[in-house]
């Protein structure tokens, strides 16, 4: 389906310490090997005071994934962040994320930093995480993670859903890094599966999967990043809205697009989905 990239070339049981893996750049947090982390939110809408407020409940919590108490914003929303204690995702990890947000509920989730996925070892599946967002009619999800960092090494597989209901609203954008890039890792890591998928009212507007391996892929050629080292993707979608919304909304990206990309630098674009968004790259 119709998508756009901006592309760039800047830049208990068994505990397994981080610090030993110093040769990864990780911090000394330490972390259960394989770690089965869970984290399941519920974002509603209350009156507080003659006012519309989002509280959020914490379902369930399970290490190394937690939520940092919600703060609440100026529109009456709810800023969220979340947070791996550990600070990086290891070999074996299986972690799953869900944050359903209720109709008229308002919702900003972030991170408390980059997504660094650590060198992979022998013996262990792939690490791995799937976040799964629901969005009731009225509502609103600004999903706005910081950049996804695969150390050298690294194998790692990404799965995020957005499913919307009536005219649910999602602003949500995904980075991708090459690498350590301080430390001179460029492309350096094994392999990424990321797959991305938005439904509203239980139809696929949206669905995208990327499978990158640096090892057995030019990744400068065209048809791939076309030596480009950074790319990112920001959907904008929401139901029951006039297709001409979209189209205005896609000419007026397009104009600033031409106007501020740079060949060699940076690169993007924009385009509408099947129904009910755009898509930037």
């Amino acid at each position: 389906m119709g998508a756009a990239h901006i592309l760039s070339s800047a830049a208990p049981a068994a505990v397994r310490n981080v610090a030993s893996e110093a040769a990864d750049g990780a911090s000394g947090a330490a972390h259960v090997a394989g770690a089965q982390g869970t984290l399941d939110l519920r974002c509603r809408a209350v009156d507080i005071e003659g006012m519309r407020r989002t509280v959020v409940d914490t379902v369930a919590q399970t290490p190394p994934l937690r939520m940092i108490r919600a703060f609440a914003l100026a529109d009456g929303g709810a800023l969220v962040h979340l947070h791996n204690v550990s600070g990086g995702v290891l070999g074996g990890d299986d972690l799953r994320v869900h944050v359903a947000v209720s109709a008229d509920a308002r919702a900003q989730v972030t991170t408390t930093g980059a997504t660094r996925v650590y060198r992979h070892r022998p013996g262990l599946p792939d690490a791995g995480q799937q976040t799964t967002f629901s969005v009731g009619a009225g509502g609103l999800l600004e999903y706005l993670p910081d950049p996804l960092i695969p150390y050298a090494g690294a194998r790692y597989r990404q799965a995020t859903r957005f499913d919307l209901a009536g005219d649910g609203g999602l602003f949500a954008w995904d980075v991708v890094t090459p690498g350590r890039e301080a430390s001179g890792e460029h492309f350096a890591y094994a392999a990424l599966a990321l797959e991305s998928v938005v439904t509203v009212d239980g139809v696929p507007v949206a669905w995208e999967k990327i499978a990158l391996s640096p090892a057995d892929t030019t990744l400068a050629a065209p048809a791939a990043l076309g030596g480009y080292r950074s790319f990112a993707t920001l959907l904008m979608c929401r139901g029951c809205q006039a297709p001409a919304t979209w189209m205005a909304l896609e000419k007026t990206l397009a104009a600033l697009a031409d106007e501020s990309t740079v060949t060699g630098e940076v690169v993007w674009g924009a385009s509408t989905l099947a129904a009910d968004g755009v898509v930037v790259r």
